[in-house]
């Protein structure tokens, strides 16, 4: 009988699909692989749904087990309130993941990995003897920064980093991060429920037998070693960088292969498009005021581009906006910009095959929320990134991109809510024109080439993911 890894993983896409690619290195080592999913439409997320069902429908060897519904399921927004609502949520789905776990033949299970965001699963799981591992779906970086900040709280020091402003915080292992970039819930007052659940799970993260991070080691060798350095992160269980879990090029599907930007794209010289896009699945989305600056700057700018547009939120700014709303492009971009820049530029509502789009040989630069699936997807397409973060982890990640990793530059008006064209503009021509330009270009192909042998045989991600295999199974 086959050892069986069982995945738990998080409602969203940005944690779903990079843990489920995880099954492609399971299978090939031959093991048996269940993903246990919890209802993606409880969370209200069209675009998850449709992705956990492409995904499941392309992996046919792996077994998805859908829970079994809860009772009033609790309302997920993404709101002032989100993490608490989403907590709620999953809280309550992990009693059926030990009656999964209960049912399943006797010694038959390798290992658990389960999303961050579900780490309280241990209380249900403990007891059963199965080894439980975390999954951290985006960098060992941010992971030593998040960490940092929770053990501060762990050890009795009432810490208001939303305080410090932009003071740099000093942790081993990374460049100077700036309070400011932490997570918003880690910004909140000490004594509220969201900053204390946030803190929770970055302390029970270290609970698990083992993290794996979504990461190879050549890209951020600095992190990876403080994290294994026990004088500075003490209770960290061992750290097994998996990365880069990506979707191949490629595999879009027929609806990739339909989107007339792939043919627009085979029109244009080589990497002479600058494409820009903040989240593949709605997760981001930017004033009408943001929207009239960013064309006007791609206009003057002078250069081809791409740029996936969403309706502006309405409302309140901070009021959740629908990523499948229609815009209006008429009425949110400048008076005459489609038709001044038809042929030079194409703008495209909602979505586009995003790595496919990377991977094509006229993609020259990539403006980027910084998200990342979307960063990892950057750098294994060798394209030089302008980071522009919006939400989550994004801030730190626009600073590892910048300092520690090299692969691109800051769009820094985001930090005064409003990136005026000017800046878009000359960070388009900065990328695509300049020495500056060129030495982000090398420096991220040189990533590639790494990224592409870390999962080979003999790569350091391989032999991360048979170490992990073999410590489960002691």
């Amino acid at each position: 009988m086959k050892k069986t890894v069982v995945l738990y993983p998080g409602l969203a896409v940005s944690h779903f699909v990079p843990m489920v690619q995880l099954a492609d290195g399971l299978l090939e080592e031959g093991y048996a692989v269940t993903v246990a999913l919890i209802d993606p439409s409880l969370k209200g997320d069209i675009a998850l749904a449709a992705v956990v069902d492409r995904v499941s429908s392309s992996k046919p060897s792996v077994v998805f087990h859908k829970l079994p519904l809860i009772p009033d399921p609790p309302t997920v927004v993404p709101d002032h309130d989100f993490i608490l609502s989403y907590f709620d949520l999953v809280g309550r789905y992990h009693r059926h993941l030990r009656d999964l776990l209960v049912a399943m033949p006797p010694g038959s299970v390798h290992a658990v990995i389960v999303d961050m965001m579900s780490i309280d699963v241990l209380d249900a799981t403990r007891e059963l003897g199965i080894p439980v591992y975390t999954f951290f779906p985006s960098n060992a970086s941010a992971l030593a920064v998040s960490v940092h900040a929770s053990s501060a709280r762990a050890e009795g020091q009432t810490i208001s980093f939303g305080e410090l402003g932009d003071a740099p915080l000093d942790i081993h292992g990374v460049p100077p991060v700036p309070a400011s970039h932490l997570l918003a819930e880690m910004l909140r007052n000490p004594g509220s429920e969201a900053y204390e659940a946030t803190m929770n799970m970055m302390r029970r993260t270290q609970e698990a037998k083992g993290i794996l991070v979504n990461t190879f080691v050549s890209l951020e060798p600095r992190a990876v070693e403080a994290l294994a350095d026990p004088r500075r992160f003490p209770t960290m269980p061992p750290v097994y960088c998996v990365g880069p879990l990506v979707v191949v090029a490629g595999n879009g599907g027929e609806v990739a292969e339909e989107h007339k930007c792939l043919a627009w794209l085979d029109e244009q010289p080589e990497r002479s498009v600058v494409f820009l896009c903040f989240g593949g699945t709605g997760g981001g989305s930017h004033s009408e005021e943001q929207l009239k600056e960013i064309a006007i700057g791609l206009e003057r700018s002078g250069h081809r581009f791409l740029w996936v547009v969403r309706a502006p939120p309405q409302g309140a700014p901070k009021m959740p906006f629908d990523p499948r709303a229609d815009p209006d492009l008429d009425a949110i971009l400048p008076e005459g910009f489609l038709e001044r820049t038809n042929g030079r530029g194409l703008v495209v509502k909602l979505w586009v095959p995003q790595v496919d789009v990377l991977h094509h040989r006229a993609t020259g630069a990539f403006v980027t929320h910084c998200g990342w699936n979307s960063v990892l997807e950057g750098i294994t397409a060798g394209v030089p990134m302008i980071c522009w973060p919006l939400y989550a982890e994004q801030k730190m990640n626009k600073v590892f991109m910048v300092e520690e990793y090299g692969v691109g530059v800051e769009m820094v008006g985001w930090k005064e809510g409003l990136v005026k064209a000017a800046e878009v503009e000359a960070k388009v021509k900065l990328v695509m024109e300049s020495e500056e330009g060129d030495k982000v270009r090398a420096k991220v192909m040189s990533h590639k080439e790494a990224a592409a042998m870390a999962w080979k045989h003999g790569g350091s991600s391989r032999a991360a993911f048979g170490e992990f295999l073999l410590h489960a199974g002691r």
